[in-house]
């Protein structure tokens, strides 16, 4: 866990150097267009700024899918030294075209850094804690915001202020984000997984979790490969094969339905039956008929209430421990009396000849798609099972399995409470036989105890003792990724290896963004991102120190002896130093409160802040008064923007994606950003000498206003789930979209 902490704070070193380039030219360029002679030129003035965000723009283009190509820490490197090299030219510039050109140089580096740092930070990081660690880019780029405001300050108080070394210092820093980005950073294990690189996955993951047995998460990255499919969600009550079981062996139609899952130790087993009518779970009901909130908010998406159905009906556990089976364990932890723990991967394979084959795998050669994540037991009691039906499963992992199991025999599941399954199914091929295939149960447990609702063997009447251990669990079930053909037609209780299926090194393709859920989500990263960039926060940063000269901040300095230019850049400062407590705020409630709540709670403040703008640019008032209305107005609208609006629209659009196309709809979304970012910073010089502050102001508050609007109706909860998990939900909620419109 610390290893995927460090590993965060030490990636989001590139947004402290983007923080550092705004505040810097931001002061800059209050001595730039003096020396340039460009007070009459705000065309060229603003070409100036912009330069950086079109180099951004143009390289985002295609950054996601070499990020995809070559991984996300070349990139990362690739963006350390744009910026060292853009300071270096920055230093020197002559004249304006050199300057330019620097410009474009150093956006190049932001491009890239703010592009992949958030998808690099979302697929390192722990589920429980993704929000909080994926706010580190703001919070590191406001540091380098207050150290560049302050070291362009302290410049500024000389007689003649040096504008290209305050560019030109971005060298120095960037020089330490190249060494860690080189010598420390590790790749991230999704793509090393999405590359067929097994063996350096498994070796990342132990790094970054600090524990040896990854097995389960490497399974869980595995299956995170799949693109569309057919996703259905179904519910289960899971418990304990028992007397009562053998009791009910007489009731075909129960045997019939009955789902079996082997324990992790001999004789250990669980069974388990779906649910219908009325004993479905929200999840479950949701997903099929909507919910009474989506039907009194006719326009809000079916995704926002299936998301919602699973934070309000699963509490928050805080924690990564699985509470899937509190009075028994978890279905795949291991045994407390377990003399031997053994882990659930490929060093596990050579096994006692009696009890497993390895097919002929080597123990240690992980490194290729051939290395087995899974097997079945063949232990002497299967010798006297009889095979299952075409609906049971008999799936299970290896004796020894550490896929859910903690510190001191506690079950841990995938993250948010959730656990990873799988079952055989049958199903009829093209040619009308009967196939095999390995179905992946994503597994989630309500919050009551599914003996107060009924039983495996009777549903949903009968009632069984409270302490009988079965619990009612939600389920997303679709085609495995970790399949293998060469195991297909061995029979389901033998020795068979269950391996990781070709795919996983087939690469991103334009038309899985055609996939409903992957449209879906594009729907929502590509909007939050307009909305964020037309709500004027980067235009605002950007020509911070002109909007507060021209509100009358130097009046608060004057009577210090510090000039108008000096004092706008303190108070600048002063305001970034304000933003680290609020960005502090927001990790915290990131986890618990949750991206949606955050932003609609804090959306409506921005609001607010900005009418008073308008009204205090809009109304005569004294300069004093109308300096510290200006003030504290922009200082409330910056502080509540990093809680909410600032950090979350990267954070969602880095885990709404599927992994094998995560690189791809990423830069689709960056690029939306930077388009908007150019628009905002190149328009606001004219815009402030033609519709003045309150004009500028008005414009951002509507769109404040349209920004709740979508907010409420399209973003989802996505807070404490797996990435994987989440880009199955986004699959049933666009099926479920879909379907109520063929209906309409």
């Amino acid at each position: 866990m610390n290893g995927a902490v460090l590993v965060a704070i030490t990636a989001a070193i590139g947004n402290l150097l983007q923080g550092w380039d705004n505040a810097t030219i931001a002061g800059a360029v209050l001595y730039i267009k003096r020396e340039f002679h460009l007070e009459s030129e705000p065309t060229i003035e603003g070409l100036i700024v912009a330069m950086s965000l079109i180099g951004a723009t143009v390289i985002t283009t295609f950054s996601g899918p070499v990020a995809d190509w070559l991984g996300r820490r070349p990139m990362m490197i690739i963006s350390s030294v744009l910026y060292f090299l853009s300071g270096l030219v920055m230093l020197w510039s002559p004249n304006v075209y050199v300057l330019l050109l620097a410009r474009l140089l150093d956006g190049f580096g932001i491009g890239l850094a703010v592009t992949l740092i958030p998808v690099y930070i979302s697929e390192t990081a722990p589920s429980e804690i993704r929000g909080l660690l994926n706010t580190f880019p703001q919070f590191t780029g406001c540091v380098g915001m207050f150290l560049s405001y302050c070291m362009v300050f302290s410049m500024s108080l000389k007689d003649s202020p040096k504008w290209r070394l305050m560019l030109g210092v971005l060298s120095i820093p960037s020089l330490v984000y190249f060494a860690f980005t080189v010598f420390y950073l590790p790749e991230s294990p999704r793509w090393l997984v999405s590359k067929g690189r097994m063996d350096e996955a498994k070796q990342v993951l132990q790094k970054l979790r600090g524990r040896e047995d990854v097995a389960g998460e490497m399974a869980l990255l595995v299956e995170g490969l799949a693109v569309g499919g057919d996703t259905s969600v179904e519910e289960y009550i899971i418990g304990p094969a028992d007397d009562e079981l053998a009791e009910n062996q007489e009731q075909s139609s129960a045997e019939k339905d009955q789902i079996k899952l082997y324990g992790p130790e001999q004789g250990l087993s669980w069974v388990a039956r779906p649910v219908t009518g009325g004993g479905q779970s929200t999840l479950g009901l949701v997903s099929r008929h909507g919910s009474m909130a989506n039907q009194s908010v006719p326009l809000m998406d079916p995704l926002v209430t299936l998301f919602g159905s699973v934070h309000e009906k699963f509490p928050e556990t805080g924690s990564m421990r699985s509470m899937l089976f509190p009075t028994m364990g978890s279905m795949f932890s291991v045994a407390e009396h377990q003399g031997k723990s053994e882990q659930w991967d490929e060093e596990s394979l050579q096994r006692d000849g009696e009890d497993y084959a390895s097919d002929g795998v080597g123990g240690d050669s992980d490194d290729n798609l051939r290395s087995p994540l899974l097997s079945r037991q063949a232990t002497s009691m299967e010798k006297d099972i009889v095979p299952p039906a075409a609906n049971s499963s008999t799936l299970n992992m290896r004796r020894g399995s550490s896929l859910m199991h903690g510190p001191a025999g506690e079950a841990t599941g995938i993250g948010g409470g959730w656990q990873l399954a799988w079952k055989w199914s049958e199903k009829r091929g093209k040619d009308g036989k009967k196939e095999r295939e390995l179905q992946r149960i994503y597994l989630r447990p309500e919050d009551a105890p599914a003996s107060r609702r009924g039983s495996v063997a009777s549903l949903p009447v009968a009632e069984v003792p409270e302490d009988s251990g079965f619990v009612q669990a939600s389920a997303l079930v679709s085609q495995s990724m970790l399949y293998s053909k060469g195991s297909k037609d061995k029979h389901p209780i033998g020795p068979a290896m269950v391996q990781p299926a070709e795919s996983v090194v087939v690469g991103p393709s334009w038309r899985d963004l055609f996939e409903p859920g992957v449209k879906r989500a594009l729907i929502v990263g590509v909007g939050i991102q307009i909305l964020q960039q037309f709500s004027g926060i980067n235009g605002v940063l950007y020509y911070t120190p002109q909007i507060l000269e021209q509100a009358g901040v130097g009046v608060l300095m004057a009577n210090m002896g510090i000039g108008s230019d000096s004092a706008s850049l303190l108070i600048s400062a002063l305001t970034t130093l304000l933003m680290l407590p609020s960005i502090g705020i927001a990790m915290r409630l990131m986890d618990v409160s949750g991206r949606r709540l955050l932003l609609l709670g804090t959306l409506p403040i921005l609001l607010l802040s900005l009418i008073t703008l308008v009204l205090g640019n809009a109304i005569p008032m004294g300069s004093m008064f109308h300096a510290i209305i200006s003030t504290v107005s922009v200082v409330v609208y910056f502080c509540c923007f990093v809680m909410g609006f600032g950090p979350i629209p990267n954070i969602l659009c880095s885990e709404i994606f599927p992994t094998r196309v995560r690189g791809l709809c990423i830069a689709l979304c960056a690029l939306t950003f930077w388009i908007g970012d150019i628009i905002v910073t190149y328009s606001l010089p004219v815009m402030l000498t033609t519709v003045g502050l309150a004009g500028v102001f008005g414009i951002y508050a509507m769109v404040c206003v349209l920004a709740w609007i979508f907010v409420f109706l399209k973003v989802p909860e996505t807070k404490g789930m797996p990435l994987e998990v989440i880009s199955e939900f986004f699959a049933v909620g666009a099926k479920q979209a879909n379907d109520d419109a063929k209906n309409n």
